[in-house]
């Protein structure tokens, strides 16, 4: 079972996490640098808060709805190298420390809007989810991309 992201404590640990990357690490894998991973780890945030309304095409959603939902979902960590769908690629230079900061507020207001609320907003990709298939979900991604470089 995967850490729930609504807790304060998982919270505090990612924040923690984020804060040991100073910016000139070397990704284990991919090929992000670390203001491109928050950048890219910013975006389902900035989905869910109706910031960014970017949607993978209509043969890509229903792909992922059948297809990767499950994957995407469960408590089973993501491999490394998987590919990136096209609205999520950031390349071009991020600023470490402002990108830093955005993640955070992001995890903060997750936190705050807790599971009930955070399941009436549909995915722009998988559609309606449950508040642990949210909680597995947004948990993987941002703990994929910490792992990423070493954090």
């Amino acid at each position: 079972m995967l850490p729930n992201i609504y807790l304060p404590e998982t919270t505090q640990e990612f924040i923690h996490r984020i804060n040991r990357l100073v910016g000139n690490e070397v990704p284990l894998w991919g090929k992000m640098n670390v203001g491109q991973m928050f950048s890219h780890c910013c975006l389902p945030y900035q989905q869910i808060l109706g910031e960014n309304t970017d949607r993978p095409g209509l043969v890509m959603r229903v792909l992922m709805q059948w297809f990767f939902r499950k994957s995407m979902t469960n408590d089973q960590p993501y491999r490394k190298n998987l590919p990136t769908g096209p609205t999520f690629i950031r390349t071009g230079t991020h600023d470490v420390n402002e990108e830093r900061q955005r993640l955070i507020v992001y995890l903060k207001a997750i936190e705050e809007l807790g599971p009930e609320r955070l399941s009436e907003i549909p995915s722009l990709s998988l559609g309606k989810l449950s508040p642990e298939e949210w909680s597995n979900m947004l948990y993987k991604h941002l703990d994929h991309h910490l792992r990423q470089f070493g954090a």
